[in-house]
């Protein structure tokens, strides 16, 4: 993604990547989906800037409930254990959304695929947004960032693992209110599509919860 220059799709181009429940919610909460390399942090941010929203990561989250990392959590208690951690964290945001809280909530890459969790979003009744691009276009921005961080990703040990996961995530992905096309496109472009196709209102104030901004 750009931070200042880039094309805008066309108008053509953006109602297919509209899924046909995306319209008409006026609501205060937003999940982002996504694979590794999305966007979900960087368009989160600038969602919630925009519209005066909190926004969360799940993974905090879990992370504070748990007294633990992510990757500590799945080397101690395996994947089961982190997976029944982050359905919790999801009810007590949802919970939180019910109750009036206005947030923007980026889910781990994972979180979307597992079926309880897809199930409990849709009962909800809160908007997902499905981040996008190229297979190609999330391995460069996942190499980047683990380089500029000097860490290391598992899944960055191989393009084809990394493909043959994504590939089995997108079938979820799709499922999404909204599909959002992310490359070659600037972090306002994006947040605007999201924002118009959704209804999604500014808060003019709000009690402070979550990130600041």
């Amino acid at each position: 993604m750009k931070k200042r220059s880039g094309k805008t799709r066309s108008a053509n181009a953006r109602k297919q990547s509209q899924a046909p429940c995306a319209t008409g919610f006026a609501g205060s909460g937003l999940f982002l989906v996504g694979f590794m390399g999305a966007g979900k942090t960087s368009v989160g941010r600038t969602l919630a800037q925009r519209l005066n929203w909190a926004f969360e990561d799940l993974d905090e989250r879990i992370e504070r409930r748990e007294l633990r990392t992510v990757p500590q959590i799945f080397r101690d208690s395996g994947e089961a254990e982190f997976r029944r951690a982050e359905h919790a964290a999801l009810k007590d945001v949802l919970e939180e959304i019910r109750g009036g809280a206005v947030k923007i909530v980026a889910l781990g890459g994972g979180a979307f695929v597992q079926e309880n969790n897809a199930v409990l979003l849709k009962s909800g009744g809160v908007p997902t947004v499905f981040l996008d691009a190229p297979v190609e276009e999330l391995w460069r921005r996942c190499c980047q960032q683990a380089s500029e961080a000097g860490t290391e990703r598992p899944l960055l040990r191989g393009v084809d693992q990394f493909r043959q996961l994504y590939e089995a995530r997108r079938t979820s992905y799709v499922q999404a209110s909204l599909g959002v096309q992310t490359e070659r496109r600037t972090l306002d472009e994006i947040a605007s599509e999201v924002i118009e196709t959704l209804g999604l209102q500014k808060v003019e104030f709000r009690a402070q919860e979550g990130e600041v901004e």
